[in-house]
């Protein structure tokens, strides 16, 4: 009994080894960029998300707040990711693009493909398609990082594009970029 127990150990260790060597690294801009200070009345940098903003509450989407937007842009993306995924190391929750530049992303942005009391901007496939997803980490704490770019257009890309689609599409194009980390320590 003791071996089977030693194997299947064993077989899960491996494979837990070998999904760490497979995960997603967090967004790496190489591009030069002058850097957008990202907050939000709802959580400090690296501070609690509330509840609220989580898959524990009302899952909606928390204002953020843009400073010094450059007058070059045209446009604002956003891509929130679950930074401490056990499995895949990042793990998309959010993909909105196309949001008018503006100081301030309201809270609770509606789910669906367009988004209209934002011009139209669009929402993507992340974990929640087509909609923010808020946290709501299976076990433990997790950081989430939300990543806000300001671009020099608007991006033309189907509501169906995932996070590879968007940040495709957004190389060369990057005004600014800056992000806001929280934590969310899960139930």
């Amino acid at each position: 009994m003791l071996k089977i127990i030693g194997a299947i150990v064993a077989v899960l260790a491996v494979i837990f080894l070998f999904l760490r060597i497979k995960q997603q690294p967090d967004i790496a801009i190489e591009e030069a960029y002058t850097p957008l200070k990202v907050s939000s009345p709802a959580f400090g940098p690296n501070q609690a998300i509330p509840e609220q903003y989580s898959g524990d509450g009302m899952d909606i989407s928390p204002e953020l707040n843009m400073s010094e937007l450059d007058r070059r842009v045209v446009s604002l993306a956003v891509i929130m990711d679950d930074i401490d995924h056990p499995l895949m190391g990042v793990y998309n929750h959010w993909l909105i693009w196309n949001i008018p530049p503006q100081q301030t992303i309201p809270e609770a942005i509606p789910k669906g493909e367009k988004v209209s009391t934002l011009s139209g901007a669009v929402q993507g496939i992340g974990y929640g398609k087509h909609r923010y997803r808020g946290p709501k980490p299976p076990f433990g704490s997790h950081r989430y990082n939300y990543h806000v770019f300001a671009l020099d257009q608007k991006l033309n890309l189907e509501a169906s594009a995932k996070k590879a689609d968007l940040l495709a599409a957004m190389e060369g194009h990057i005004v600014q970029y800056g992000f806001l980390v929280g934590e969310y320590p899960g139930k």
